[in-house]
């Protein structure tokens, strides 16, 4: 073949795709065909599991011209990487637009719910400190927590400052394990609740409208808090509540709808097929990616576990009693956690309506999480020193 190569020189051009493929090539081709499947199939996430599996295939084609790094002749893939995820911008606009989304007012009506919200974010220093003896630098053990705040634009943000040679499997993790939130939480949350904590009923509380003022004020508070406590934290906090002061003014409608679903569909787009760029071969198929996905899983538990027994606790104190499984809704996955439990109690009681007290905690875990990857962003450099 080297002979016949020298002898015609252009066949090495026609041919180099063939030349280069190697089976690990065909397995990625796999995963990525696994995550559009799961995306089409099953409405995994399709959003960006479906641009991200196609990414992956798009990298890992040999000598692919969407992730060549020629100088001069950068494929498509590398350019959107430099331009939104090396310096973080994606995420961020994310965030513009998740935060154009949120509706803040049951937090607001109860900031109790932030207890269980702060609780239920265990998972991510619990599985941080476990990654950490087992190898891992505490840079790539934070990134790998902060997978339990079933937050994937958090997950991103701190793995592009902290771990970016593990951006792609980090983020498949994150996102995979929020669509399965309906798999994942009712079997945890029956592991440690009985049938009868899971057949508590709360009353309906009177919903009291917040003032258009406080709802405008909120984001501002939120922001000047959480930046003077951890000023590193302000880009993902502040992209969050610049989002949701959009909707709240009520003077820019336009930019809100805009940052709702323009803004919201360009980036998830872009950002999703970037992050499959970065799943090459050499990259995804090794025994730390496989650790990683398992320790996600980790987190993922453990935070809903830790937001149930902080309801358990305080029932022990308390004469009013706590469903437990509200804990749970702690996590970031909104309103899909919220509406998982509400379900569930239904399930084990028809008249058992709970779903005012679970999404309250949900949206409260919307906040959580974003702030525990500020906490995360600030105390890991000072670790790793």
């Amino acid at each position: 073949m080297e002979a016949l190569l020298m002898q015609y020189p252009w066949l090495d051009e026609l041919l180099m795709g063939f030349l280069g493929l190697s089976f690990k090539h065909v397995v990625m081709w796999g995963i990525g065909a696994l995550l559009i499947f799961l995306a089409v199939k099953y409405d995994y996430e399709p959003a960006l599991l479906l641009p991200i599996g196609f990414g992956a295939v798009l990298a890992n084609i040999p000598h692919s011209s969407a992730t060549s790094t020629h100088p001069g002749e950068e494929g498509f893939l590398i350019v959107l990487y430099q331009a939104g995820i090396a310096n973080e911008l994606f995420p961020v606009l994310i965030f513009v637009a998740i935060g154009a989304m949120c509706d803040f007012a049951p937090l607001i009506r109860r900031p109790s719910v932030m207890l269980f919200a702060a609780a239920a974010q265990f998972g991510i220093f619990a599985t941080a400190v476990g990654a950490t003896l087992l190898g891992f630098s505490f840079e790539h053990a934070a990134s790998i927590g902060i997978i339990g705040a079933a937050d994937g634009p958090t997950t991103i943000y701190v793995a592009s400052r902290f771990a970016v040679e593990l951006l792609g499997p980090l983020s498949v993790a994150a996102y995979c394990y929020m669509s399965l939130v309906p798999v994942i939480q009712p079997p945890v949350i029956k592991a440690v609740t009985t049938e009868n904590e899971r057949k508590i009923k709360m009353g309906f509380m009177g919903e009291e409208p917040v003032s258009q003022t406080t709802k405008f004020l909120f984001p501002i508070m939120i922001v000047l808090i959480a930046g003077i406590v951890a000023p590193i934290s302000v880009a993902l906090i502040g992209s969050l509540m610049f989002g949701n002061i959009l909707k709240e003014s009520g003077v820019v409608e336009n930019l809100s709808n805009c940052a709702q679903n323009e803004l919201a569909n360009l980036v998830t787009l872009v950002l999703g097929i970037t992050i499959g760029g970065t799943m090459t071969a050499e990259r995804f198929l090794n025994f730390e990616v496989l650790l990683i996905m398992a320790l996600g899983a980790v987190a993922f538990v453990f935070d809903t576990i830790g937001g149930v027994l902080f309801a358990k606790l305080l029932n022990m104190f308390s004469t009013t009693k706590i469903n437990p499984m509200i804990g749970a809704c702690g996590i970031s996955a909104f309103p899909m956690s919220g509406r998982v439990i509400a379900k569930m109690a239904l399930k084990e009681d028809p008249t058992n309506f709970i779903i005012q007290h679970a999404i309250g905690v949900n949206v409260a875990g919307q906040v959580a999480s974003v702030v525990a990857g500020g906490l995360v962003l600030a105390l890991i450099p000072a670790l790793a020193k």
